[in-house]
């Protein structure tokens, strides 16, 4: 995936840009949220899992390797979601959210404090990270 040109002008100012692949899990009408743990970067905020792309890795494979590092499950990734772009005061953060499934394994949390199983219009009631707002708002539809 080849910076664009605001990514490079980005990176030479000194903002770090993040390309992070997440995951919008849903079971029995219930959407899966993870909240970071205390010593993450935005400690406590809650998130979708899944985590930065790495170089030469498409955002699927991405996806599906950090849920298995992260939260120990296998699962099926489906379409992708509309990417959302945030900046934060020294970074910036361009998710790619796609919808999954769990194929199988018991979620172990390994990075996050706490997880939760919501009904999309409820998703808003948590302190979310800021970049992943946009994707709340389109599922509480």
């Amino acid at each position: 995936m080849a910076p664009t040109m605001r990514q490079a002008q980005e990176e030479h100012a000194g903002r770090r840009h993040l390309q992070v692949a997440c995951a919008i899990i849903e079971r029995g009408g219930l959407v899966l949220a993870a909240q970071r743990s205390g010593s993450m970067s935005l400690p406590l905020k809650w998130e979708f899992p899944g985590g930065k792309i790495r170089q030469g890795e498409r955002p699927a494979e991405c996806l599906a390797r950090e849920l298995l590092e992260e939260l120990g499950v296998i699962v099926s990734v489906g379409d992708p979601l509309p990417t959302t772009t945030h900046h934060y005061g020294d970074f910036t953060v361009t998710l790619h959210p796609f919808t999954c499934v769990i194929d199988s394994g018991e979620i172990t949390l390994h990075e996050h404090a706490a997880i939760s199983w919501l009904p999309p219009d409820r998703l808003a009631e948590l302190d979310w990270a800021e970049a992943d707002l946009p994707i709340i708002e389109k599922l509480g539809r």
